[in-house]
């Protein structure tokens, strides 16, 4: 099992990764943090896509889908940012932070590897 400091490494290692995040979206803090810089303030990121989570959740409950949500994703001009919720019971409430450089990414990739940081995550 990895901690956050190593998850995070982990997802900054991701072909592509600007910057990751580790995010309470009940409080929209994040709790670590890794790369962004001048380019992507990662902790404002992290406070806004706790929005974005929180009404995603609000829509599927007013749709009455029973359902979980794996990941969001979120595609800009030049990004592609995305967000998946962990499952762990321990880790109910956070979400993964990932933004990327659509140049340089594989989304499918980026996808599959940041699953595998949240299987291997204790938080």
């Amino acid at each position: 099992m990895a901690n956050t400091e190593t998850s995070l490494k982990e997802a900054a290692s991701i072909d592509g990764a600007i910057g990751a995040a580790l995010v309470d979206y009940t409080s929209g803090m994040a709790l670590g943090t890794i790369g962004g810089g001048k380019e992507l303030d990662l902790n404002v990121a992290a406070a806004a896509n706790t929005d974005v989570v929180r009404a995603k959740v609000r829509a599927m409950e007013m749709l009455g889908l029973n359902d979980e949500i794996e990941d969001i994703l979120i595609t800009l001009g030049r990004h592609y940012h995305l967000i998946r919720l962990l499952k762990a019971r321990s880790a109910n409430g956070l979400f993964l932070y990932l933004a990327l450089d659509k140049d340089r990414a594989n989304l499918a990739m980026a996808r599959h590897q940041l699953k595998k940081i949240e299987n291997e995550l204790e938080v």
